[in-house]
């Protein structure tokens, strides 16, 4: 499968998420981030263990669970704290320093080269998304800052560590131990600060369902699959799809309105990340050319 094929079919990823929002405040009860993000973890990851038979061994079990608090348990709880803390644009802002701080990172445990063009897509990209959602009166906490800045950098580095420890398994299962791992660490933190969740209704179910099955389930088997074949960097581009895809979804199922802002702003990011997919290209390998046969001299 080609790279530019291994791009589109990550990128499902982070677009899917961009529903996250839209499904948790239209579909489920309000009030409950920690319940919620156990409940889409945990259930998913034992049903992908179910279905491929795979359990991490001892010696991965300190790796399997340190990337489900990266990916899942920290990063979805700072993510929940800064959306409540700040506003949306805001937070969602923050979360998009991820992609420059895997470049940073990558450089750290992987060895990656750091390129000015890649620094500069990144940064393009989160200006592009404070356009697309940061409004006149956003304003500033510092423990949501904080909150964004680490979710950012906790799924950074959750990104980067999924790309060096990779486990000689399928994309499916290695999704699966991370899912159930974060999900374990989760279910214990709901019990303790949330209280119990009042009797679901169908719309209730439906989105427990979605944000399960294709917001966890499949999405992160395609991301982590992506992860093992495309360069860190260009794949923490690809996350800034999913704040576009949140505003396209209020704009055509909410009836939100887009200013010309904001349009400029989702030009910017499908640009940047054009321009991040370019910059993070690996230098193609060069192939030794055969050796010249010398014409034997004639008498």
């Amino acid at each position: 499968m080609s790279r530019t094929t291994d791009i589109f079919l990550t990128a499902l990823a982070p677009a899917i998420w961009g529903s996250t929002y839209l499904v948790t405040t239209e579909m489920l009860p309000d009030g409950y981030p920690i319940t919620v993000a156990a409940l889409r973890a945990l259930p998913a990851g034992l049903m992908l263990i179910a279905i491929t038979r795979s359990l991490p061994p001892r010696h991965w079990l300190g790796r399997t669970f340190l990337l489900g608090s990266f990916n899942f348990s920290l990063f979805w709880v700072l993510l929940f704290v800064a959306a409540y803390r700040l506003p949306g644009g805001v937070a969602a802002t923050l979360g998009a320093l991820q992609a420059m701080i895997v470049i940073f990172m990558a450089r750290g445990w992987l060895g990656t080269p750091i390129r000015s063009s890649a620094v500069a897509a990144a940064a393009t990209g989160v200006f592009g998304v404070a356009l697309l959602l940061i409004g006149p009166d956003a304003s500033l906490d510092p423990i949501g800052v904080a909150a964004g800045i680490g979710g950012a950098a906790s799924m950074a580095a959750g990104t980067v560590l999924s790309r060096k420890w990779q486990p000689p398994v399928s994309a499916l299962s290695f999704t699966a131990w991370q899912l159930t791992a974060g999900g374990l660490i989760l279910m214990p933190l709901a019990l303790v600060f949330e209280p119990a969740l009042p009797p679901l209704t169908a719309l209730n179910l439906a989105g427990f369902v979605w944000l399960g099955l294709i917001g966890a389930a499949l999405t992160y088997a395609i991301w982590f699959r992506g992860v093992a074949r495309i360069e860190p960097g260009a794949v923490s581009m690809l996350g800034m799809m999913s704040p576009l895809t949140a505003v396209l979804l209020g704009w055509g199922l909410l009836g939100q309105s887009l200013s010309p802002m904001q349009i400029a702003g989702a030009v910017i990011i499908i640009g940047s990340v054009w321009a991040g997919q370019r910059a993070n290209r690996p230098p193609p390998t060069k192939t030794a050319l055969p050796p010249v046969c010398e014409r034997p001299e004639t008498a």
